[in-house]
């Protein structure tokens, strides 16, 4: 570290690790946050693999809702994997470095699969439009088939680009501290090392914002939009009800996930606050993938009925 000091322009090439700062200006309480975020990452693993077990093994949820919830279940495992096991090894070792390969390769794989769950609640949404829209050509528009390039084009949009911002990122120049103020590899942590002008980079980094949160934010608006519509249409209450339970589980999540990106990621790197970023980013690494199968198990009546065949 003290070398650092006598450099003025060192290029991230030339380094070879950073280190997450993570939680490290609270440190009398580093065993009570392991404590909560293993807590926190063994139920995210149980909770959405048995949402993934339930939707396979029953017959009844073999529906396209469930089959994209299984896919988002299986995505929220990926996505927490990222971030969580190496939280936790840095604060239970407390060494905190992570080499420039390993933050690179982090970062690529959550931006990557941030996107992918952006699109994926977007074509959940889309999903529920037309099966409260337009119920009498639900089997026919949501086919096998379609549902299959739904969740692949979900996993495949995103991975050039960025795999293109994540270059990007990592060819700025660096000099001072390779200390990064968070407990995961982030851009917005990342931006605030670099020495040179950063602009270029952060217009590419809202470009990605608006075609990876933003738009499919506006198609989940507009898509509930039409669904509320029509269900306020509904003649009866209990039809009213019975619709409404299968979209408030789905907007839940959403408006914890887009809400919490948006704010972090459209910021400039000036207003940027370390803490800030830092409890923002719980909300979409930790809270929503955790409180995921609590919400689509306790409000859907149909899932709750497939764990009670399941564990007798």
């Amino acid at each position: 570290m003290e070398h650092q000091k006598h450099l003025p322009d060192v290029n991230l090439t030339s380094l070879v690790e950073f280190f997450l700062l993570g939680f490290s200006d609270i440190p009398h309480l580093q065993m009570f946050l392991f404590g909560i975020f293993f807590f926190a990452y063994v139920i995210i693993l149980t909770g959405n693999g048995m949402i993934i077990l339930v939707t396979r093994v029953d017959k009844a949820l073999q529906t396209p809702m469930y089959f994209f919830l299984a896919n988002y279940s299986f995505l929220e495992i990926c996505y927490v994997s990222i971030t969580i096991p190496k939280m936790l090894m840095n604060l239970w070792t407390q060494k905190r470095n992570i080499s420039l390969f390993e933050c690179a390769t982090q970062m690529c794989f959550f931006l990557i699969l941030g996107g992918t769950e952006c699109l994926l609640l977007a074509v959940m949404a889309y999903d529920r439009y037309v099966a409260i829209c337009n119920p009498l050509h639900y089997p026919l528009v949501m086919n096998h088939r379609v549902c299959i390039q739904l969740v692949a084009g979900s996993w495949i949009t995103g991975i050039p680009l960025q795999i293109g911002q994540t270059y990007e990122t990592f060819s700025l120049p660096f000099c001072g501290s390779n200390q990064i103020n968070h407990f995961f590899c982030d851009i917005p942590p990342i931006f605030k090392l670099a020495c040179g002008d950063t602009f270029v980079n952060e217009m590419s980094l809202y470009i990605l914002v608006v075609l990876f949160i933003t738009v499919p934010f506006l198609l989940i608006l507009g898509s509930y939009g039409k669904v509320i519509s029509t269900i306020l249409k509904l003649p009866s209450a209990t039809s009213r009800a019975k619709a409404f339970s299968t979209c408030s589980s789905h907007l839940m999540v959403v408006a914890l996930f887009f809400g919490s990106g948006i704010i972090t990621y459209f910021q400039p790197k000036s207003k940027h606050s370390s803490g800030r970023d830092r409890f923002l980013s719980l909300f979409y690494t930790i809270v929503v993938p955790m409180f995921n199968p609590m919400i689509y198990t306790l409000r859907n009546k149909d899932v709750t009925v497939a764990l009670r065949k399941l564990l007798p």
